[in-house]
This record gives structure tokens, C-alpha cells and sequence, in this order.
């Protein structure tokens, strides 16, 4: 397929990658020229100049990028030069509102929009391995489903225009709590004089298991952060999460909570920092060793 590519960061750029080995004719489009030129003497495809240039003729165009603001220029341009059944699929994590406006966009013009958040971070972009829940048309769902599973383990329709990112949204209240927890956790077995590494053991085989536990306990511990998906991210999506549950009057207490945590640790200077550095700030350093 015909495929665009816009936004070539620590995830489009691998999810543009896999595209490129699965055959597709790929054109890209990064703000910074360096990062596309980058990816075209890695891969099979044509750096463009503008979004328009790596949007024209394209039977898809894919985007990951910065937020609502960017993904609705991005949108317009692109809209200008797609041909008619084109779709669009927004990697994005932004406000199912937006998506909704981008999808009576599309429509209105003869074109369709997905909006297709991901979870798996670097590693799952990086391992074609991610997890993307998706909201629009189905038909255009169908359409893009070979394209999407390039860089995808599972992909799951979850509704309307919206749909996507609402789901994406209770996936990060559900990271918020669970990294909060496994913070003090560490911090406690730490202070209680227990070696991290045996607790561990000792009960990442019950119910406490997680994801988090077994990728992020051990670095929580060595009060290793400069990886990973990042606070400054992560407080952009708890925005969104807590904007839509002021809206249809969900309480997100412990949300909240954990989005102030985050504000804490980026004044500790760990804008950067994994999101398990919500540990940092339970310590007296941040690099407290275990």
C-alpha cells in the first residue's frame, strides 16, 4: 500500500520502520528534517519536505505525534492532497474530542479517520509488539488492519470516532495507580531492611504481578530512571484522562493524586525520567542505591 508516515520519534520511527520491511511504498515527514533524513538511509522510502509532500497519493497516512494542536495541522494539510478513501490513522494520544472533530474532518472531505493510541512504549514500537485500541469506522478499521499490524500484537475496535482514546485513557489510570504502588513497595522493603531483589521473588508469582513489577522493580530499586516512557508524557495523558473525567463525572481520586506526584518529580528535575520514577521522590535522592 501507498503508505504516509508523519512524526518519526522514539515511536513513529520504528512503527515507520516495520512498515518498510512489511513492503509498504513509504514517504515520511518529521518537524525536524535531520530525524526523516535519518530514517530514509535506514529504510526503503523518500524523506519528505512537508506534510503535504509525504501525504499526496497516499492510500494511508499514519501520524504519531505531539498532541491535539499538532495532530489537527497535521489533519488539514494532509486533507488537501489525500484522494478520496484515504484513511487516516492517528497514532496520537490526545482528547477523544479532538479525534471526533478529525473524523467529521475526514468524512466531510471523502476520506475516513482512525484514532488509534498505543500501549507498549519504545520497547513494544521497537519489537513490533504493540497494543493499539482504536475507534472509528469499521470499515476503515478493516482497511487499515493489514498496514496496522506491522508494528502490532493485538488491535482491538473499541467503538465511534473517540472510542480509541477513551480506552487509552483508562489504560493510563490504571499505569498511574499500579506504578504509585509498586513505588512505595520497593521504597518500603528498602527501609525495612529486605533485600528488593528477594521480595521480588517472593511475590511477583502471586497477585501482585504486573507488567510494572517485572520491568520496573528492579530499576526502582537501583534508582535507575534516564529510560523509558517519559513524566513530561505521561502527565500530558493524566491531563487529558483528568479533563474527560471532569466531564462525565467519573472520580479519579487516586489519579489526581498520582498526576501531583508526577508534578513533584518533575521538579526534582525528572521531566525525562521513566515514569517508575515516581519512586524518586519517596526517597531522600533520587539515586538512592538499593
Amino acid at each position: 500500500m501507498k503508505v504516509g508516515f508523519i512524526g518519526l520519534g522514539v515511536m513513529g520511527g520504528p512503527m515507520a520502520g516495520h512498515l518498510a520491511a512489511a513492503g509498504h511504498e513509504m514517504t515520511v515527514f518529521n518537524r525536524s528534517p535531520e530525524k526523516a533524513k535519518a530514517w530514509a538511509k535506514a529504510h526503503p522510502g523518500a524523506a519528505m519536505e512537508s506534510v503535504r509532500e509525504a501525504a499526496k497519493g497516499r492510500e494511508l497516512l499514519a501520524l504519531c505525534v505531539g498532541n491535539d494542536d499538532d495532530v489537527r495541522g497535521v489533519v488539514v494539510d494532509a486533507l488537501e492532497v489525500l484522494p478520496p478513501g484515504a484513511v487516516i490513522v492517528d497514532h496520537t494520544t490526545t482528547s477523544a474530542k479532538v479525534a471526533r472533530e478529525m473524523a467529521a474532518l475526514a468524512k466531510a472531505k471523502g476520506c475516513a479517520f482512525l484514532d488509534a493510541p498505543v500501549s507498549g512504549g519504545e520497547a513494544g514500537a521497537k519489537a513490533g509488539q504493540l497494543s493499539i485500541m482504536i475507534g472509528g469506522d469499521l470499515a476503515a478499521v478493516d482497511k487499515a488492519r493489514a498496514v496496522i499490524g506491522a508494528y502490532a500484537k493485538a488491535m482491538a475496535h473499541m467503538g465511534e470516532a473517540g472510542a480509541g482514546q477513551l480506552t487509552k485513557m483508562a489504560n493510563q489510570i490504571c499505569i498511574a495507580g499500579v506504578v504509585q504502588g509498586l513505588a512505595e513497595a520497593v521504597v518500603f522493603a528498602q527501609r525495612a531492611g529486605l533485600d528488593p531483589a528477594n521480595v521480588y521473588e517472593a511475590i511477583s508469582k502471586g497477585a501482585a504481578q504486573s507488567w510494572q513489577m517485572d520491568n520496573r522493580w528492579a530499576t526502582m530499586a537501583r534508582g535507575e530512571f534516564e529510560f523509558g516512557f517519559a513524566v513530561d508524557w505521561m502527565r500530558k495523558d493524566l491531563g487529558l484522562v483528568l479533563d474527560e473525567g471532569r466531564a462525565n463525572g467519573s472520580r479519579l481520586e487516586v489519579t489526581a493524586l498520582v498526576d501531583q506526584f508526577y508534578a513533584e518529580v518533575q521538579a526534582m528535575g525528572g521531566r525525562r525520567w521513566d515514569t517508575s520514577s515516581l519512586a524518586a521522590r519517596l526517597r531522600p535522592g533520587p539515586r538512592e542505591e538499593a
